[in-house]
């Protein structure tokens, strides 16, 4: 799990301890690179995750590791960084892991906070936002809005699988079978 100075690494971990699965939380570039699996998890500000991404080297192991072609789920915050650019804290430029940008929510009440049904997977997680994502590779919604993205080896959901419940973890346990 990629450590940028803030997120929700503490509730991600004890979701995957639930699992019966190991993790590490770390900024260093060879543990990004080389790790099986990698979790960009989600809670904070884009502009201070860049910042600290990038300071660290974390941002160009991640990077390297799209082009890569290995699996990583970026959660939230963690989805909204794999995009070229944010518009919170003024507009950043963030990852470009894919094409799209992350753009204040206007059509539902914002923070928007709380269960909602992701249409085209039929289950229900918990949100909690105030950015959305705007890309050609959204692949679910809800309410409307994006609510997940995939491209080659990543995954990007908006809302939090280890905040979810049974449906959550069920999530999580199937994109580390897959990775």
């Amino acid at each position: 799990m990629v450590d940028y100075g803030a997120g929700n690494t503490r509730s991600v971990q004890s979701a995957l301890t639930l699992l019966g699965r190991d993790s590490v939380v770390s900024s260093a570039s060879d543990d990004i690179r080389d790790a099986e699996f990698v979790i960009l998890p989600g809670v904070g500000s884009a502009r201070s995750a860049m910042d600290h991404l990038s300071a660290t080297g974390a941002a160009a192991a991640l990077t390297a590791r799209f082009r890569a072609g290995k699996s990583m789920l970026g959660i939230c915050l963690g989805m909204q960084l794999a995009m070229h650019s944010s518009s919170e804290d003024g507009g950043v430029d963030t990852l470009g892991l894919l094409v799209g940008t992350v753009e204040r929510l206007a059509t539902l009440p914002v923070p928007r906070l709380g269960w909602a049904r992701v249409t085209e997977w039929g289950e229900t997680f918990y949100f909690a936002h105030s950015y959305v994502v705007n890309s050609p590779d959204q692949c679910a919604t809800s309410d409307g809005v994006c609510a997940a993205v995939r491209r080659d080896g990543f995954l990007g959901v908006q809302f939090h699988p280890e905040k979810s419940g049974p449906a959550g973890l069920r999530f999580l346990e199937q994109c580390l079978s897959l990775a």
